[in-house]
């Protein structure tokens, strides 16, 4: 029995004063490794106290020789010599480097490197008994920052950098094949370390292993007080991190150091929630964090469980915060699969303690939540996280063809599918053949919005669009025309289909002659107002008529009009650098000409259009909604490529031909077909059932595959054209 207890008290003196160390104690020379799986205490029982690992008091110097370390810390310090170089049987690679120095003005010294499966140690020379001048141990969280390009076009020599615990190196060689050759070594010594394990690591896997005896889950918590609410700072993460500076990562920019000081910024954050007067901003930057720094996730997961374990006060404002922000994380990010357990763990444990509590609502959304949430592309908004912490649903507006709109209650969780599926029901659509999707747009741009995406992300990105009298916002409209014969004419569909033809009459892509579409915005014109009646307000004529071919009328009657041939003055003015500067002037002065009777040769393309447009609206006297529609819809039937979804392409390639620009690609019910804009006869037409194979080859190339041939396709709206298939 005395045996036993002087084990536990050797596995506690290891376990605190090795995390003295890690806690920021000071570190000489002799550096050491973190405690990884294989070593652990060596006595036989491993009792509470073995891993009451919790936060120790920060010392302000610590051993200053390895004579003052105690006897059973001796085991964790690489013991060297100081006096000498190792044999070659134990050197991996040695040779000279140059190591990058502070605070002088030598900004680099020449030093003999030794790498053992050990560390990364610097002499004085390559000397038998050369002195030490410092070691870095290596372990399974040291990183290697590889050689390039910009460090040698700075300095004339390739650099590699080492990050270790407490100290990194940057080391310089002129030679690109040496520094490839150092950075190959020392990684490999790096990955031939085992895992570095943290306390809360061993307690959770501890926890999860006695989760059907609740005595010793309980006794696991009273002994370990690093898995409880505190007060104090947290001086290192929770979770082991790589040592390496995000300085050379994409977020540099942000002022990102290290994952290490991240996570002890995050906490500090946290604790400031408690006392807070608006805790949005502070949850809002968490989660900024953790969408930037992935994986911190687990980290801020595992401080939340901490800071909501042990309460003595649980149900006040100041302790509910934790659960409003684990709240907002349970919907925005996952943690990995062994964390989410211990998460859903923790949230049973409470609940269990807590019935008919605040935390027991709080931790029934987040239970929800964490079932259901996959992963956001943005950080919520300030509206959004206010909705979250008060556990509540989000308004969405969404509107459809024909100026209407439905208010549907959504979670940061619902996806574009979730809400065509809700709209489909509450418009009746549920029976159509047709296929519908989401649209987010404005007055000038608008794209489909794919089936996965979270309805939050796309609010969020509206918000951050600058104000303005074209907001952003979702429309649910048909998506593809599988069956346009058998709707009913009274019903809502009809006017979906309706609608849309007529934005893409609007928008240039019905191939007509002009007294066609004179034709269609009559009918429109009947469609909005009725009965022609001089005080009825007319709509504008780009609601009626495609802009572009008005502007290309215009401009056709501008090119007509041949410009006078510009004379330059006689004498020493006709010198070259004199002629170019009145060649310059004459040049702007005609093609400021050009737009002016191009603007006013505009203007009057336009009334005359809307004259002659009204004259045959005048000739519609009488005739119903209904009727009016369904004879529109029959001059736009009248196009083979009507009911096609097109897309612009940028460049068409086959074995038939190629074509650079002003196309479009027709994906219909029976077939896909390729159009020159403006014709109403296809290029190409593929038929599906000759189709073997079709998707994207990159971010711009469609392609599709027949028995004989393939065709490319160039856009920037592939991903458009996948879900369209």
């Amino acid at each position: 029995m005395p045996l036993q207890g002087f084990c536990s008290f050797l596995c506690c003196r290891h376990g605190f004063t090795l995390l003295g160390w890690e806690y920021g104690e000071k570190e000489e020379e002799e550096s050491f490794e973190l405690r990884s799986k294989d070593d652990r205490p060596t006595c036989n029982v491993r009792g509470p106290l073995d891993i009451a690992l919790t936060q120790p008091v920060r010392i302000a110097n610590g051993p200053s020789s390895l004579s003052e370390i105690p006897e059973e810390m001796r085991s964790l310090i690489i013991e060297k010599s100081k006096g000498a170089i190792e044999e070659d049987a134990e050197i991996v690679v040695k040779g000279w480097l140059y190591r990058e120095v502070h605070g002088g003005w030598v900004k680099m010294r020449r030093h003999w490197f030794v790498l053992t499966p050990d560390s990364l140690d610097f002499y004085t020379s390559n000397e038998k008994n050369a002195r030490r001048l410092g070691s870095l141990v290596l372990t399974s969280l040291c990183s290697v920052i590889w050689p390039d390009k910009q460090s040698y076009k700075e300095t004339g020599s390739w650099s590699i950098m080492v990050y270790g615990r407490k100290h990194s190196y940057r080391l310089y060689t002129k030679h690109f094949n040496e520094a490839v050759h150092w950075a190959c070594a020392i990684q490999k010594v790096i990955d031939s370390k085992p895992p570095v394990e943290t306390p809360t690591q061993l307690l959770i896997r501890d926890i999860q292993e006695n989760k059907f005896n609740a005595e010793a889950v309980e006794q696991i918590y009273k002994h370990n007080p690093i898995l409880k609410h505190t007060q104090s700072p947290l001086y290192a993460s929770l979770l082991p991190f790589s040592y390496c500076s995000l300085e050379h990562t994409c977020h540099s920019a942000k002022g990102y150091t290290t994952l290490c000081d991240e996570a002890v910024k995050i906490f500090n954050s946290l604790q400031q929630l408690e006392s807070a007067q608006d805790p949005v901003p502070l949850i809002q930057g968490v989660l900024q964090t953790c969408l930037d720094l992935q994986p911190l996730r687990d980290e801020v997961y595992c401080q939340l469980v901490k800071q909501t374990s042990g309460v003595p006060s649980p149900d006040t404002p100041a302790q509910l915060r934790y659960w409003q922000l684990l709240t907002c994380m349970s919907c925005t990010f996952l943690p990995s699969l062994s964390v989410l357990k211990h998460v859903h763990f923790h949230l049973k444990r409470v609940q269990s303690q807590y019935r008919e509590t605040e935390m027991d609502n709080y931790v029934a959304f987040i239970s929800e939540s964490l079932g259901k949430t996959k992963g956001r592309l943005c950080v919520p908004s300030w509206e959004e996280i206010r909705v979250l912490i008060n556990r509540q649903e989000m308004i969405c507006t969404v509107h459809y063809p024909g100026r209407g709109s439905c208010k549907l209650p959504i979670r940061s969780y619902t996806t574009a599918d979730e809400v065509v599926k809700k709209m489909k029901e509450r418009l009746g659509l549920q029976l159509s053949r047709n296929t519908f999707a989401l649209f987010e747009g404005n007055t000038y741009k608008e794209r489909a919005v794919g089936g996965s995406t979270i309805i939050a992300d796309i609010l969020t990105r509206f918000e951050k669009e600058p104000e303005s009298e074209h907001q952003w916002k979702l429309c649910f409209k048909l998506y593809c025309f599988l069956d346009t014969d058998s709707i009913p004419k009274d019903s809502i569909e009809f006017m979906f289909l309706f609608e849309q033809s007529h934005a893409m009459v609007i928008q240039g892509h019905l191939p007509a002659s002009e007294e066609e579409l004179q034709l269609l915005a009559a009918l429109r014109l009947q469609s909005l107002n009725g009965d022609f009646n001089t005080h009825t307000p007319t709509s504008h004529l780009e609601e009626l008529f495609p802009g572009r071919v008005i502007e290309a009328k215009a401009l056709a009657a501008v090119k007509t009009v041949s410009a006078k041939p510009v004379r330059f003055p006689a004498g020493f003015l006709t010198g070259a650098l004199h002629a170019g500067l009145w060649n310059h002037a004459a040049v702007h002065k005609l093609k400021a000409e050009e737009c002016f009777r191009f603007q006013g040769r505009l203007k009057e393309e336009r009334a005359s259009m809307m004259a002659s447009i009204v004259e045959r609206w005048k000739t519609l006297q009488g005739q119903a909604r209904e009727d009016v529609m369904e004879a529109y819809l029959s001059v736009v039937k009248q196009w083979p490529g009507f009911g096609s979804t097109l897309y612009e392409i940028d460049f068409y390639f086959s074995s038939t031909g190629s074509f650079s620009q002003w196309l479009w690609l027709g994906v219909a019910a029976t077939s896909v077909s390729l159009y020159r804009q403006g014709d109403p006869e296809p290029l190409e037409s593929i038929r599906y059932g000759l189709i073997s194979s079709y998707g994207a080859s990159d971010t711009t190339t469609f392609k599709i595959t027949t028995g004989d041939q393939e065709f490319i396709f160039e856009t920037s709206k592939v991903s458009d054209k996948n879900k369209a298939f």
